[in-house]
């Protein structure tokens, strides 16, 4: 049974690594665009004429700083774990800021297309964790060990 999970475990391991290449691409891609930003593709997504290059070059930068970090987390995901969960939190806070503007602020099409796609990436990752470093299986045998220590006492 332990081959079994341990066989499983790298399966998925591989898995999630795949995943974080991917998104280290298409963080390193939106990056570039940001901070080109050509007119005719923002406009085609609704966005207004860019008068200040400044926040777009920031904000390209930050992505392409993000998909290194992406990247070297999927390079060794034994070491570098802690990048793995904070490519989660990054994913998922990305999520909550790209929904609150669209809903709130301007409804955006690109704007809601990438809160479903980084919400998707935030899952997608946290599952691929989940299942190469068996957290569910760690929370689930840490739950029973502590219940049966309390009906010991």
């Amino acid at each position: 049974m332990r081959d079994q999970n341990r066989v499983a475990a790298e399966k998925w391991k591989k898995r999630l690594s795949i995943l974080l290449w991917l998104v280290g691409i298409h963080s390193f891609i939106v990056g570039i665009g940001l901070i080109a930003h050509p007119e005719p593709v923002l406009a085609y997504w609704g966005f207004s004429r860019v008068t200040e290059n400044f926040f777009p070059a920031q904000g390209g930068v930050f992505h392409v700083l993000m998909a290194i970090g992406y990247v070297m987390a999927a390079l060794n995901l034994e070491q570098n774990r802690g990048l793995v969960v904070f490519s989660i939190i990054v994913k998922g806070l990305a999520t909550v800021f790209l929904f609150t503007y669209y809903f709130a602020v301007e409804p955006i099409s690109l704007v809601l297309l990438s809160g479903i796609v980084d919400g998707l990436m935030a899952l997608l990752i946290y599952w691929g964790y989940s299942a190469a470093f068996g957290v569910r299986r760690q929370i689930v045998t840490s739950a029973a060990v502590q219940g049966e220590q309390e009906l010991a006492d």
